[in-house]
């Protein structure tokens, strides 16, 4: 008898995108992906659910960031609740990696495959996140990326606003698909799934002088 295909679910909810698909082997059977804001707590479980077998899979692979300090974190959370309840083998992933695979998809023959790719995308506190290497995401503000950044081929959010502001290079249009998780740069897999917020969390000093946490909305951009 044939074996039976690898049912794998992939989850992302780091962006305003929330966005899953269940795939047999490389086959994708079902998906959602549609842009909310917010309200991934209150959507998340239930568009799996809706998903062919109610979405249960062999394997479970789970947008880590970095990008909205609640989104990634429900994600992260679901993943993990999951994994444990089917006995699933779990993984993790750079959200903006997976941008950047998308972004190759929408590129067509315009975009030499060995071309590198920037993501830019919002970052909290008036900056953006930069990620030419997955797992390295920065920090910085959009005039420091615009000096920065000297790849032709930016993808993401806030990407044809660099371009603008650069005044040179072609931005694509790049979101987190999860049905682009083929292409993924295989540098950008976490086996030991934690969420990735690009930047450190805020702190101030108490009244005592022990630091306060605050709690983010991005990560490290005080609620």
């Amino acid at each position: 008898a044939l074996p039976r295909p690898v049912r794998q679910l992939v989850i992302d909810t780091a962006t305003p995108w929330l966005s899953i698909a269940l795939f047999d082997d490389e086959q994708c059977i079902g998906h959602d992906h549609r842009q909310i804001g917010r309200g991934h707590a209150e959507q998340l479980l239930s568009a799996i659910a809706a998903l062919p077998g109610g979405g249960r899979a062999d394997v479970i692979r789970v947008g880590c960031g970095p990008g909205s300090f609640t989104g990634l974190r429900i994600g992260v959370a679901a993943a993990r609740a999951l994994a444990f309840g089917w006995g699933a083998e779990l993984s993790g992933f750079d959200t903006m990696a997976l941008i950047a695979a998308h972004a190759r998809l929408q590129g067509g023959a315009d975009l030499p495959m060995d071309a590198p790719i920037v993501v830019v995308m919002d970052g909290g506190h008036g900056e953006v996140f930069v990620e030419e290497t997955p797992l390295a995401a920065r920090s910085m503000t959009m005039d420091d990326a615009a000096r920065q950044v000297q790849a032709h081929f930016v993808a993401g959010p806030r990407a044809q606003e660099l371009v603008t502001v650069r005044g040179w290079g072609i931005a694509i249009d790049g979101q987190a698909d999860v049905r682009a998780i083929a292409g993924l740069d295989q540098r950008a897999v976490l086996k030991n799934v934690h969420p990735l917020y690009g930047r450190a969390p805020d702190a101030k000093p108490s009244a005592g002088g022990a630091a306060q946490m605050t709690t983010p909305n991005i990560a490290g951009q005080a609620r």
